[in-house]
């Protein structure tokens, strides 16, 4: 076999492009990876705010914070959120409902208490005796934001926690992570009492007229208001 001067045998220095072009284009991960994306890019929160905070929160959904680049589209019904934010205080009275939504909301669902007054009561917390002292007494909660109200830049930041948290789930350890401690959605056993402001005040003669001295003041006939209180 008789080879010309211009051609050469090397071997090639270079690494094999087959290789290369099979790692760019095929993805390997695991189960848990693949579910927890799945569901941290597409948290669906429940339309829920009873005070201040919810005006935050609907702030967020505006264009000037941009809610949707999170994949978060906010639903009506709990049937359809696997995101309860409790945006505002929440009372006796409202407990057992804010309970059976999150019983209605499939899982898997987290939490989010938003604001001082869902986590600790806040200024309610000294003097309301209507006022539930921490949602985490009905609800368990994944994520605590607090301020009063917190910006919409703050849920921001607790979305990412959560999503953080999210991520690291694994599906085998769910049911052992489950809380199993808390409360489900009851009558509540409150004893009514008197009431203390009856509106008889307002029947008082003081109440009814002026005093003689702002009468008098005023240049009004006080003879007659005596005289009228004085039949009385």
């Amino acid at each position: 076999m008789v080879m010309s001067s211009e051609t050469t045998i090397t071997n090639p220095v270079d690494r094999p492009t087959v290789t290369q072009e099979l790692s760019e284009n095929v993805v390997l991960t695991t189960v848990d990876d693949l579910y927890n994306w799945a569901r941290l890019s597409s948290l669906w929160p429940l339309l829920y705010g009873t005070a201040c905070c919810f005006i935050e929160f609907a702030a967020l959904l505006g264009s000037r914070f941009d809610f949707d680049r999170f994949g978060l589209v906010p639903r009506s019904t709990p049937r359809q959120a696997d995101l309860i934010i409790t945006a505002g205080t929440v009372t006796m009275k409202m407990a057992p409902a804010l309970v059976r939504l999150y019983e209605q909301m499939p899982e898997p669902k987290y939490v989010i208490a938003m604001g001082a007054c869902t986590i600790t009561g806040g200024m309610f917390s000294v003097d309301s005796p209507s006022a539930v002292r921490g949602v985490d007494k009905l609800i368990p909660v994944d994520v605590y934001l607090p301020g009063c109200p917190p910006r919409p830049e703050a849920i921001i930041d607790a979305i990412i926690k959560l999503r953080k948290k999210i991520s690291n789930e694994s599906m085998q350890e769910r049911a052992f992570q489950r809380q199993i401690h808390r409360y489900y959605s009851t009558t509540h056993n409150l004893k009514p009492v008197k009431a203390e402001v009856t509106g008889e005040y307002l029947q008082a003669a003081s109440r009814q007229a002026p005093p003689a001295e702002l009468m008098e003041a005023m240049g009004l006939p006080v003879g007659e208001l005596q005289s009228t209180q004085a039949e009385a």
